[in-house]
């Protein structure tokens, strides 16, 4: 049993005569079962932090069918090559006969969402104006094997703001596309 002394009231020899105090106990095993319980309520109703993570949904397999490439309106697209030092690099189009010629982008709403942003109007005017509501701006994200994963969680993360209906994560590179990204050409 714990027990809170709190002294005998008394001095030392000498001086006044005082009446004796009566040595008061306060009992504390009430108190510390108290916070025990406590402690042991909190840890067991709180929750730890969960893992935050970005939904993906990727297309169902199916088994009988052989894969077959998808074909993509060349006027509808936009691909978007990730290199290392944080090198980005877009084009519309095919790289062989581009729409928007390759250009350098950095990362962010004033570099690649904007220029995203200013390709989707140009897509939505002619997917409106052919009367296709079925078609819609897609993108191919093509992260190099020396891009960050952040690079490429940063580009998905434009793909949500800016609602993106169509994109794809391609691991499969031209030729050109590798000399682009190195800066040669």
């Amino acid at each position: 049993m714990a027990e809170l002394n709190t002294g005998d009231g008394g001095g030392g020899k000498g001086g006044k005569v005082r009446s004796k105090k009566q040595n008061s106990k306060v009992d504390l095993t009430a108190m510390v079962d108290l916070a025990f319980l406590l402690i042991t309520f909190f840890m067991l109703t709180t929750t730890l932090s969960k893992p935050q993570s970005m939904s993906l949904g990727l297309p169902a397999k199916e088994k009988d069918k052989p894969e077959e490439d998808t074909k993509v309106d060349e006027k509808l697209t936009v691909t978007l090559l990730l290199g290392e030092n944080n090198k980005l690099i877009y084009y519309s189009g095919l790289l062989a006969t581009p729409i928007t010629a390759p250009k350098d982008a950095v990362y962010g709403k004033d570099g690649i969402r904007k220029e995203l942003l200013d390709r989707k109007k140009i897509i939505d005017a002619y997917v409106k104006s052919t009367g296709n509501d079925k078609k819609a701006m897609t993108v191919i994200i093509k992260p190099s094997k020396k891009s960050t994963y952040k690079n490429v969680v940063d580009v998905l993360d434009e793909m949500a703001i800016l609602k993106v209906p169509i994109y794809a994560i391609v691991n499969d590179f031209t030729p050109e596309e590798t000399k682009l990204l190195e800066g040669t050409k």
